[in-house]
């Protein structure tokens, strides 16, 4: 598992777009997370599901709730990484109102989530291979703060968690 003071790994994630937006073009987009991650800090959180009950009921809905508290403490960007493809990713962003604010951005294949080793196989489920629940700080695409919850827990990965170790 990723670690405070590594660098992110490369890895390909794909957000969607409705509309042309900064050069990119209609509907799902690539990004390399090293180039996005790029003199910025950033607070990614990851969650098993897009459509999940807490992931909607609580994860995105905090995030939001503490945008400019987490901007005032000098975050560029709050992304949100989940499993799932990027029109899932979109839709569910436009249910929750991310607007500019969160970065829906889809790890479809896992490809992030397992280079970073919070990676989960819930197949018991019905679900696959998922992301565990955590939240992290990046700050020029170093991990300076990780908290990863214990499964079926929801504390340590809040947007006030992640506030009170910025």
């Amino acid at each position: 598992m990723i670690q405070p003071g590594q660098p992110l790994p490369d890895a390909t994630l794909y957000e969607f777009f409705e509309v042309e937006k900064d050069g990119c073009a209609l509907g799902p987009n690539a990004f390399s997370v090293q180039h996005l991650a790029e003199g910025k800090t950033i607070v990614i959180f990851g969650l098993p599901g897009a459509f999940t009950p807490t992931c909607s009921a609580r994860h995105v809905p905090g995030y939001l709730a503490n945008y400019d508290a987490l901007r005032a403490k000098g975050v560029d960007e709050i992304w949100c990484v989940s499993v799932n493809d990027a029109f899932v990713m979109g839709a569910w962003a436009r249910t929750q109102g991310t607007d500019d604010k969160i970065r829906m951005l889809g790890d479809g294949s896992a490809e992030f989530t397992s280079k970073l080793g919070l990676d989960q196989d819930l197949s018991k489920r019905g679900m696959g291979v998922r992301s565990q629940r955590y939240a992290m700080v990046v700050k020029d695409g170093v991990v300076t703060a990780l908290q990863v919850e214990a499964p079926g827990q929801f504390s340590v990965s809040s947007a006030e968690s992640i506030l009170a170790v910025l």
